[in-house]
């Protein structure tokens, strides 16, 4: 069973039908994540007004009932991080990590900043915590919001195997999509994944 208590503090709170929209959608993605072989995988919002939270964490849910091993997911946001509100209470991993880490469903990592940042930090953490997590998890899918500099986007993206840009049924235009085709190295290309909410 999902632990609501936390799914409830990341905001999210989704409809039955939602709910099973976006289970369905996830499950299919994870899938081809783990055929791909693609273990580290960030997700890329389409607009700032695109929330990646709620679909990365169903996303690693599905992950970990595709190929019954962790998973984790990453609030890369050192900056304004959207789940930093699990740090109270969880524990860095280590001395040199700045991220906390907070167990969902027993398998599911969720890693968040334990603390803002200042202008900087974001990528020397981003490696850091990429590092240390391919060692321990099975997939890693990393929230990429926030990486809105051109050289810290494309260093944060060269981190990944795989780039999957999250829009906003109904809200998300085509030259969003058509922007950050443009911009997400071709081989990094894992498509698009609509947020229902």
């Amino acid at each position: 069973l999902l632990d609501d208590v936390t799914l409830e503090a990341l905001g999210i709170k989704l409809d039955d039908a939602t709910a099973t929209a976006v289970r369905g959608d996830c499950a299919a993605v994870a899938t081809r994540i783990k055929e791909g072989a693609r273990h580290i995988v960030g997700l890329l919002p389409a607009s700032p007004d695109v929330g990646v939270t709620a679909v990365g964490v169903q996303l690693g849910l599905s992950l970990v009932d595709v190929t019954h091993a962790t998973a984790a997911y990453v609030d890369a946001n050192v900056h304004r991080p959207a789940i930093s509100r699990l740090a109270v209470g969880a524990s860095a991993r280590d001395d040199e990590s700045m991220f906390a880490t907070r167990w969902l469903r027993g398998q599911l990592a969720l890693l968040t900043p334990a603390h803002v940042s200042e202008a900087g930090a974001g990528v020397p953490e981003l490696a850091r915590v990429v590092n240390q997590s391919v060692e321990l998890f099975s997939n890693v899918i990393v929230d990429l919001t926030g990486f809105d500099e051109l050289g810290a986007a494309h260093a944060a993206l060269e981190m990944m195997d795989g780039v999957i840009v999250v829009a906003r049924a109904g809200r998300t235009t085509e030259r969003e999509l058509l922007r950050l085709a443009d911009e997400i190295p071709r081989h990094l290309q894992l498509g698009v994944l609509l947020a229902h909410v």
